[in-house]
């Protein structure tokens, strides 16, 4: 294998917290081994478009606090043809490209894919989604701030819903994941959580709700990706409890912002630092992660898929919310 003289790095998707950080930890670390960063802006629409800046670590060093991402970020519907990918190759091409580090989630990782069909450019990923959806790590960049956003956000719903004896429904994001609204509703002491996992939680809470006498806050968290719906959720409640005082929050898009929480930070540094020593040592079309506290490479094949909630959790869920 060649030495690595030049490294592209791209965020790609969703924004997630700790991408900045992850960004710095990457020059710092590329710095000492004498290798030059370029940043690709606007994921693989950058790649297409020849759209490079040169990354310098303490320009990075100011910006590691701050959510988002500096690079920008997008999908790129162009990425998903040949015309698309042959321009990136280009690119890559052109720029005398070494290597690339790809922080995102499965939809940026099946980037990865498609481009190592026309090129054996060596590439790392590294997982940056706040919906901890992703094979291969524990947690993902982005989880744990998108989690104590969420809680603070129902943490002071409650305090309303408690003033008026009001049922509160609450969704949070995750897509078909419930990692989110496993953790910000138990953490919140929320009384239902519906997540995509299971079918059987409207059950629950139809059973729960359907003798509550508006004595205290009573509070429903539901992700996204459930397939039941918040609005059916609020149809059930009110069949069943006509004289509930019901609202509905639905918390957005805030909680992919704000600034990454101390666990996002050091796993970004982590992960970063990882990213370039794995490719310095000749790994290629892995998944850095973070498994039993210990950093481990996945093969790419392996982490394009599903990563939802395990039986320990949903044994927690069994205890405080059916």
């Amino acid at each position: 294998m060649q030495p690595i003289k030049h490294i592209a790095v791209l965020t790609s998707g969703g924004d997630a917290p700790g991408m900045n950080t992850a960004l710095f930890s990457i020059v710092k670390t590329a710095q000492q081994h004498g290798i030059k960063v370029s940043g690709v802006r606007k994921g693989f629409e950058g790649l297409i478009d020849n759209d490079l800046v040169t990354l310098d670590c303490k320009s990075l060093q100011q910006t590691m606090h701050l959510g988002g991402t500096v690079l920008k970020t997008a999908r790129s519907e162009r990425f998903r043809g040949d015309a698309g990918r042959n321009l990136a190759l280009a690119t890559i091409e052109h720029n005398s490209i070494d290597a690339l580090i790809v922080i995102g989630g499965d939809g940026s990782f099946r980037g990865c894919l498609w481009l190592s069909q026309i090129t054996n450019i060596p590439y790392i990923g590294i997982p940056g989604t706040i919906d901890n959806d992703i094979a291969g790590t524990d947690y993902t960049l982005g989880f744990d701030t998108a989690v104590n956003t969420s809680m603070q956000c129902i943490d002071n719903i409650r305090d309303t819903a408690e003033s008026h004896n009001r049922v509160f429904v609450i969704e949070v994001m995750g897509r078909d994941s419930g990692y989110i609204g496993t953790y910000a509703g138990l953490t919140s002491g929320a009384d239902s959580i519906l997540i995509p996992e299971s079918d059987e939680d409207i059950t629950y809470l139809v059973n729960k709700i359907s003798d509550y006498h508006s004595e205290h806050a009573f509070i429903v968290v539901v992700s996204e990706g459930d397939e039941i719906g918040v609005e059916h959720i609020c149809e059930k409640i009110s069949t069943v409890n006509p004289s509930i005082d019901l609202r509905v929050t639905k918390l957005g898009h805030l909680q992919r912002g704000g600034n990454p929480s101390a666990a996002d930070r050091m796993l970004a540094i982590r992960l970063g630092v990882h990213s370039v020593k794995a490719l310095c040592a000749g790994e290629s079309a892995k998944m850095v992660g973070i498994l039993n506290n210990k950093v481990s490479n996945t093969p790419m094949q392996d982490v394009a898929k599903q990563h939802v909630i395990n039986e320990e959790l949903q044994g927690l869920l069994s205890v405080f919310c059916r």
